[in-house]
């Protein structure tokens, strides 16, 4: 499979070719600015790799949740490459990619809980396992506050690491769960590696017309107010 992948989820822009397994990657860490890095980022990788946009089979991108106006840009330039190359898009989860980097580590657990940072107090999280090479959610995603967080029931006293922004933004008010971790990485963001990996993983089977690839936010507000 070919695939063309990104995300713009977080303060990591990231950009991924996959060829049949082998995977060239652009990446910049910044605030903002996303919208000025992505393109370039993609036209470089199609550019090295000799390959044009429509001999491509699908368009990955990060679906969310995340920030809201990168998740925004994402989905927007996928669905304007998919538009204009003819090819189908597949919407990935950014929980889901940070779990398949912390789970297909050496010797890591094949259990994690991901929290990412949604400000205003809340966290993205989600608990996903690992199967051979899938990576799969066993909990729905959820946007709620720190306190809300626990491992399934069935996990305990289970191998489980934790990983996500969320773990170092709030690391008072998780200390408790953080504890029942076997290993944390508060470092990892959502990459279009593992959107790629997961988008090969998943197939065309799961891909969708251009159109109906809609981000995913779990929340409507997107600023804090006096109120």
């Amino acid at each position: 499979m070919k695939l063309l992948a990104l995300d713009t989820s977080t303060e990591l822009c990231s950009a991924a070719l996959w060829l049949d397994g082998a995977v060239s990657v652009r990446e910049a860490m910044r605030e903002r600015g996303h919208s000025e890095l992505i393109l370039p980022m993609i036209d470089q990788l199609l550019r090295e790799s000799a390959i044009e946009l429509r001999q491509l089979d699908a368009i990955a991108f990060g679906r969310g949740p995340g920030a809201f106006t990168g998740v925004r840009l994402a989905a927007g330039v996928a669905q304007g490459l998919g538009f204009a190359a003819g090819l189908p898009l597949l919407p990935i989860s950014d929980l889901r990619a940070i779990a398949a980097q912390a789970l297909r580590l050496p010797g890591a657990a094949s259990r994690a809980l991901i929290c990412q940072d949604a400000r205003m107090q809340q966290c993205y999280w989600g608990c996903f396992e690992r199967a051979a090479d899938a990576v799969y959610a066993v909990t729905a995603e959820a946007v709620a506050a720190p306190a809300a967080l626990a491992l399934p029931a069935d996990w305990a006293g289970q191998h489980v690491c934790g990983a996500g922004s969320g773990w170092a933004a709030y690391r008072e008010l998780l200390g408790p769960l953080a504890a029942q971790l076997a290993a944390l990485f508060s470092d990892f963001r959502p990459h279009a590696r593992e959107i790629a990996l997961l988008a090969a993983q998943d197939g065309l089977a799961c891909a969708v017309p251009a159109e109906l690839a809609q981000p995913v936010y779990l929340r409507d507000e997107v600023a804090q107010t006096s109120a």
